[in-house]
């Protein structure tokens, strides 16, 4: 354990072999595992457990009762030294948990930076997530998910193991999402479905009007009825789309070898029956 410039509270428990990089600060009855590495100026305030192989990067603040790196809540799980990597300057908020990968899977779980987490959510193990992603309180995410830069889930959504979910996407409150989510999409709903196009979010993360005018012509073409299947849709569109990378990458995650369905806009009646939402 490396004590330069380094608080830790005579209350707390850090085990030997952690290491503590300068400016670290480990609050009141917080535990520390022999395994832990701690990146500069990270902070743990208070009841915080940082367990097993686990990193956490520079500047991430971890607030009261989170509990991060403990073993993957899977019967697979035999106890291989499995990670979790959490990136730089991420907000993990009370009552967070976050498990560490499965030995006969990836084994590692990841958190990219500048990352938010609201009370109570939990990232499952073997999950990957990008960086600026935000889950609001409660929010649930199965094993071996993959969450995208810039995604925003809202609260009590959950998500199901295998999931993708691409960049930029919103996922609306209390929403139970089964399949893969398109870049951009926005999804509500008890069995989620696609609403739109997370348009808010693409503005925000800087999107030119060129692009975000383009995505929304493809969307509307991609999902159009009486059309072939979303596939041989995305296919055709390439090559109308071809000056444009945000559609392209839209499509390219579309046909992508994956082996899970994609959640898709409701039409009809149930379409009207949801026109407020």
């Amino acid at each position: 354990m490396t004590n330069t410039a380094v608080e830790v509270h005579p209350s707390a428990y850090v085990e030997d072999g952690a290491e503590l990089a300068s400016g670290v600060k480990v609050g009141p009855f917080c535990h520390v595992g022999a395994d832990v590495k701690l990146h500069e100026n990270v902070e743990l305030m208070s009841h915080v457990s940082v367990i097993g192989h686990t990193t956490l990067g520079a500047g991430t603040k971890v607030f009261p009762n989170a509990v991060l790196g403990s073993d993957a809540q899977n019967t697979a799980y035999k106890g291989e030294e499995t990670t979790l990597v959490v990136g730089k300057n991420v907000v993990v908020r009370e009552g967070v948990t976050m498990n560490r990968g499965t030995g006969n899977a990836r084994g590692t779980t990841i958190v990219g930076d500048n990352c938010m987490f609201l009370a109570y959510s939990h990232v499952a193990h073997d999950s990957i997530l990008g960086e600026h992603v935000t889950f609001a309180n409660n929010v649930m995410i199965g094993g071996h998910c993959t969450i995208g830069d810039r995604v925003i889930v809202g609260g009590g959504a959950g998500i199901h193991q295998f999931c993708t979910v691409g960049h930029h996407a919103f996922i609306g409150g209390v929403s139970a999402v089964v399949n893969d989510v398109i870049p951009y999409g926005m999804v509500v709903g008890s069995r989620a479905f696609l609403a739109g196009l997370n348009l808010v979010g693409m503005k925000r993360g800087g999107m030119a009007r060129d692009e975000i005018n383009a995505v929304r012509g493809a969307y509307k073409k991609l999902f159009a009825e009486n059309t072939g299947t979303l596939r041989e849709n995305a296919a055709e569109l390439m090559a109308e789309y071809s000056n444009s990378e945000a559609v392209k990458d839209m499509l390219g995650f579309i046909l992508a070898d994956s082996k899970r369905k994609f959640i898709t806009p409701i039409t009809g009646r149930k379409a009207r029956e949801h026109e407020g939402i």
